[in-house]
């Protein structure tokens, strides 16, 4: 599915751990690793200047990645100074990194708006899809619990499904990569439509039920060729909240999104359901941007 990885860390979020692990990484299909760290200026002088020391050290520990390099991939190690989201968009075109991994800790709603992040920045701007985890997960999983949400990372996806043009993407991205994965690593994806409250449902809720269905059983037969399992939920209520529930039973490794682009102002005035999900979402989140992702 995705043989290019760029992994992005801090050294804060967890993500510096995933050197240990790049046989499993290999097993599920990934060719080409590059492990990426910002080291901020130091501007202890009167003119910032690169901080050698953090670099070299930062290198030695990401270098650990080299070793025991299955054969048939590849490992790089970017250590560089610079503002991060640059970082990581220039970098990421330039090894041609197929999917972006980043790290998101909760933060305080009004400070994330008000300063953003770097993992929002990069989800608005890159054209190439990213995979967010919950950096307080990462952090705190065993060597064993990691290693295998490694191997598992794309088991099982979540996508939740409107029948909009950012569904549409979902199901088109799907379609062209599962038969990419070599060895095969999804096995299962569950379709979920939230239908929220309208003032028609006082007559009665059935038709606009059995409509979702229907519609979600065309999207099933759509994948039927991925040989893959495919269920379908169709529930009532607020979308984010419910699609959250709708992961907690079937063992989903990832939520798999898209949005259409807006406005950015209007935007943190009234969010898209793809940015509340990566704000509450405890699981992976799968982000597939549009095609017309700005660049500045």
């Amino acid at each position: 599915m995705f043989q290019r990885l760029l992994i992005c860390t801090d050294f804060s979020d967890g993500l510096q751990r995933l050197v240990n692990f790049v046989p499993t990484l290999a097993a599920t299909g990934v060719r080409h690793l590059t492990f990426l760290h910002c080291v901020p200026l130091d501007e202890g002088g009167a003119i910032p200047r690169v901080d050698s020391e953090k670099v070299d050290q930062a290198r030695k520990q990401l270098g650990v990645a080299s070793r025991d390099v299955p054969e048939g991939t590849t490992v790089e190690v970017v250590v560089e100074s610079g503002r991060p989201c640059d970082l990581i968009l220039r970098v990421a075109q330039a090894h041609q990194a197929e999917l972006i991994l980043l790290g998101l800790a909760t933060q305080n709603l009004v400070a994330e708006k008000l300063f953003g992040s770097t993992t929002r920045v990069v989800y608005e701007r890159t054209k190439i899809p990213i995979l967010v985890v919950r950096t307080q997960l990462i952090s705190t999983y065993t060597t064993e619990e990691l290693d295998l949400r490694c191997r598992h990372i794309f088991r099982h996806l979540m996508v939740p499904y409107d029948g909009s043009e950012a569904a549409r993407r979902v199901i088109r991205s799907i379609k062209e990569l599962v038969p990419a994965f070599t060895p095969p690593v999804v096995e299962a994806c569950t379709l979920c439509q939230v239908l929220e409250s309208t003032e028609r449902w006082h007559l009665s809720r059935q038709p606009y039920i059995e409509a979702a269905e229907a519609t979600l059983a065309t999207v099933k037969a759509e994948l039927a060729p991925l040989d893959i399992k495919v269920d379908t939920q169709v529930r009532l209520g607020g979308a984010v909240a419910e699609v959250l529930k709708a992961c907690l039973e079937p063992d989903i490794s990832a939520i798999a999104v898209s949005h259409n682009r807006r406005n950015r102002l209007l935007e943190f005035s009234i969010p898209s359901f793809t940015v509340e999900l990566l704000r509450q979402s405890w699981h992976p989140v799968l982000y597939f941007p549009p095609t017309d992702a700005p660049t500045s």
